[in-house]
This record gives C-alpha cells, sequence and structure tokens, in this order.
C-alpha cells in the first residue's frame, strides 16, 4: 500500500491492486493546496468541516464512506465509528467519526477531528491498529499530550500525525495550530520522515514509532 499526505487530514491510500481511497479531501484551505482532479474509488469524509469534506475535487464513481457504519468495496473494508470534535459530546464542534479501513492486511486508522480521549469500549470496538493517523495540533482536536494518550490506548505500530502546524500554512493556520515537535516529545518514540510511504505487512516493522509525512 502506498500513502500520501496532502496537509491536514488528507491523505490517499492506494492498495496494491490499484484501489484509492482519498480521506478528508479539501480544495484550498489554510494554505494547503490539494491537487485536482483526484480519480478515486472511495471517498472518506470524517465530519463536515470545509478543510475534510469537499469531495468535488474527487472524480469517478466512487463510494462515498462517510457514516458510523460498515462499507465493502473492492477488497477493502472500512469501519465508523461515533466520535466528537470536543470534549463535550460535540456541543462546541460537532460529532466526528474515526474510521478504521483494512487494506492489504493492514488496519488503519484515522482518526479525524477527534478531540477527546478514547473510551474503554471504543478502543475496544476499533481494535488491533497497524497504522494511526491522528491530529496533534491542538486547539480545535486533540493536542499533542492528549495524541499521545491516545495513541498508547490503541497501541499501533506505526503513527503518522496530522492537522498541526507547517510551513505551508497560512497566518490564521499558525494561530491555530501547534507544531508536530510537542507529539514527538510526548510519545518518547524513534521518528521517521518520508514523502510518500510505501508500507506492507512484510515491512511494517521498519517503520515502527511516528513517521512524518511531506505533504505533496
Amino acid at each position: 500500500m502506498q500513502i500520501q499526505w496532502f496537509g491536514q487530514s488528507s491523505f490517499l491510500l492506494t492498495s496494491e491492486a490499484g484501489v484509492r481511497i482519498l480521506v478528508d479531501p479539501f480544495d484550498r484551505m489554510l494554505g494547503y493546496k490539494m491537487p485536482k482532479p483526484i480519480e478515486t474509488e472511495i471517498v472518506a469524509v470524517t465530519h463536515n468541516h470545509g478543510d475534510h469534506n469537499k469531495i468535488q475535487v474527487a472524480t469517478g464513481d466512487y463510494l462515498l464512506v462517510n457514516e458510523p457504519k460498515e462499507y465493502h468495496r473492492d477488497g477493502v473494508s472500512i469501519t465508523g465509528f461515533k466520535t466528537y470534535h470536543d470534549k463535550v459530546n460535540g456541543k462546541r464542534r460537532g460529532k466526528n467519526l474515526v474510521f478504521r479501513f483494512n487494506v492489504d492486511g493492514l488496519t488503519i486508522c484515522h482518526c479525524g477531528d477527534l478531540g477527546h480521549l478514547l473510551t474503554e469500549e471504543q478502543v475496544k470496538d476499533i481494535g488491533n491498529v497497524d497504522i494511526l493517523m491522528i491530529p496533534v495540533g491542538g486547539k480545535t482536536t486533540l493536542n499533542g499530550q492528549d495524541a499521545a494518550k491516545v495513541m498508547k490506548q490503541l497501541n499501533p505500530t506505526v503513527t503518522i500525525p496530522m492537522h498541526y502546524r507547517t510551513k505551508a500554512l497560512s497566518l490564521l493556520g499558525m494561530l491555530l495550530f501547534d507544531k508536530v515537535d510537542k507529539f514527538i516529545e510526548a510519545t518518547g518514540q524513534r521518528t521517521t520522515e518520508v514523502r510518500t510511504l510505501d508500507i506492507h505487512t512484510k515491512n511494517l516493522a521498519k517503520y515502527s514509532g511516528v513517521v512524518i509525512m511531506q505533504y505533496e
């Protein structure tokens, strides 16, 4: 499987069979520019905020994944789990979906804009995680310290931080989010930096720890 990061919480996962999964697409947001159009078989949207739900950048006869239920297409299995964008059951920022993708024998968990620690029941429902994609920028999502706690709850082999401050962001983005450093420090794990992550069951351990992705 190949993983690319477009900034914010948007990723393109491409299976060994060529099935493309676009997660949390945006158009132009906070300084990032997503390449478009993007032909894809599956589009997953964790919540209806403008930097996560711009499905018009996608083309093709794709399956839209945006509810807390199970989906199946072309050998890919997806399950959505109800969570919140804040620590007060969605009263401030609304609901959020955490998605579990099963692709090429790997389990990828994308947390969207998760804003709280997981309950024991949620951890049990999500189950084993090989690759975790988690927001770490704080302010509107988990901060670095809380993201590290969620990482420990799910105990993935590989963790990819997202939704944090980078040099590409506009002034508003700079004000909204923390850098990734606080999360890295809180995890105490080794870090690897890549532009595109080519990963499969046989080399998963090679990338154990935190993987910092350069946005496309």
